[in-house]
């Protein structure tokens, strides 16, 4: 039997790790219903687990975004178990470093299918029932969707897409008092952080002060920090927010 939507319910895409794991949390403490939805169903599991330590108002759906069918589902799911939306986050995301002369035709769809077509299908679907809420949309961009980066033209274009994105359907939804919004954070102490760093092949802790070098607050990220913001973003307390693209990068993009 579905719950009645007396409390209110998010929905996290790549909530199984990172910032949209960061994210649930923070919503379930503060009394949200939230589904966490990911690929890999042996990572859901666990991190609904570790979840449920903070409350017993989580689920998690497994389901690829790249896939629209599967963006449908993943939502029709959300609402059979919960009863409506009141928020959407999408913050499943693909991130790789190639060259443009080495990027491949298969990198290129994975990279704007989770990062792009996820995002868009995964708001369309939603939208139906975030109109009956007055609800609210975070899309998770990047500084790389902001400003170039070196070995990211390809990423950075999925993420520049998705800012664009997020304006362009903040006007079309602000008439049905929906709001849209995208945050933009810079490197963040993530395990898509850890896989680039083992890629070369360098000691993680140091690595990590290296990238904070780059940074006028002299650290990376942590994931927390970008969940605070989005649930500012999609609580009341920011009403009159919308069609924004909040950087949450140290000052990078202030350089």
């Amino acid at each position: 039997m579905p719950h009645k939507q007396d409390v209110p319910v998010a929905l996290i895409s790549g909530g199984t790790s990172g910032i949209g794991f960061a994210t649930a949390k923070l919503l379930l403490k503060e009394g949200w219903c939230v589904v966490i939805n990911g690929r890999n169903e042996k990572e859901g599991e666990k991190a609904k687990m570790k979840l449920r330590r903070y409350s017993s108002k989580v689920r998690y759906i497994k389901g690829d975004v790249s896939i629209v069918s599967e963006c449908e589902r993943i939502v029709n799911e959300t609402v059979a178990l919960f009863g409506g939306i009141s928020a959407l986050v999408t913050a499943a995301g693909y991130y790789e470093e190639e060259l443009l002369a080495h990027v491949t035709e298969a990198a290129f769809d994975e990279m704007f299918g989770t990062n792009v077509k996820g995002t868009v299908f995964l708001c369309q679907a939603a939208l139906p029932y975030l109109r009956k809420t007055k609800g609210s949309i975070v899309t998770v961009s990047s500084d790389a969707g902001l400003q170039g980066n070196v070995a990211c033209s390809v990423y950075g274009a999925s993420k520049g897409a998705v800012v664009s994105f997020t304006k362009s359907l903040s006007l079309e939804m602000a008439p049905h008092g929906v709001r849209v919004n995208c945050v933009c954070p810079g490197d963040v102490d993530t395990s898509l952080v850890d896989k680039q760093i083992a890629q070369s092949r360098q000691n993680a802790a140091e690595a990590k002060e290296e990238m904070g070098q780059h940074y006028p607050l002299g650290r990376i990220g942590q994931p927390e920090e970008i969940g605070e913001v989005i649930a500012f973003l999609i609580s009341s307390k920011a009403s009159f927010v919308t069609g924004a693209a909040w950087t949450i990068d140290g000052g990078l993009t202030s350089w």
